[in-house]
């Protein structure tokens, strides 16, 4: 079977980075319309920096045959629109007076043992996410988008010290 000048590319719909970053992205649309007004700021860059995350894999994906310079790139962009988004969370955390939850707690356990559900969707995480306690909202997000983040860093860098995070994040 021969194969094309251009390699095979796209399929960035069963990339588990892919899969992940559609996640967060309805998760942040639904956690910023439930604790922000609209015409806070905050708003448009959290969904942006998690629409990045998941448009740059997209097109990462698509620019492989072409160009690994250029899927790198546009993944490393990926990955920084995620590690801000984590950022965010974590700000919205603190200034309201409430920690991430540590890798123990039994809630932080109970979403690594969902990330860990092959083809997960949103509907999947929906529980954890919409959970109606405020306090339990960003932190189940703070948890998710960490583990995206992670799984980042495993997938697209032969750093063994990613590789352990990543481990831990879906062993946890």
């Amino acid at each position: 079977m021969a194969t094309g000048f251009i390699p095979l590319h796209g399929g960035y719909k069963n990339l588990l980075t892919y899969q992940k970053a559609e996640i967060i992205y309805d998760a942040t649309v639904y956690f910023t319309r439930r604790f922000f007004s609209k015409s806070d700021r905050t708003v448009d860059q959290m969904v942006q920096a998690a629409r990045s995350g998941k448009q740059n894999i997209i097109e990462g994906s698509m620019a492989s045959g072409t160009s690994k310079e250029m899927e790198v790139k546009l993944t490393n962009v990926a990955r920084a629109s995620l590690e801000e988004l984590l950022e965010d969370y974590r700000d919205f955390l603190r200034i309201n007076g409430y920690s991430e939850w540590p890798k123990e707690h039994p809630y932080a356990q109970r979403l690594r043992q969902i990330n860990r559900t092959p083809g997960a969707d949103y509907e999947v995480f929906r529980k954890g996410i919409e959970h109606e306690i405020l306090k339990y909202v960003p932190m189940s997000l703070s948890v998710l988008s960490g583990c995206a983040a992670i799984s980042f860093s495993a997938s697209f860098t032969t750093s063994n010290k990613s590789s352990s995070k990543r481990a831990a994040c879906e062993s946890e």
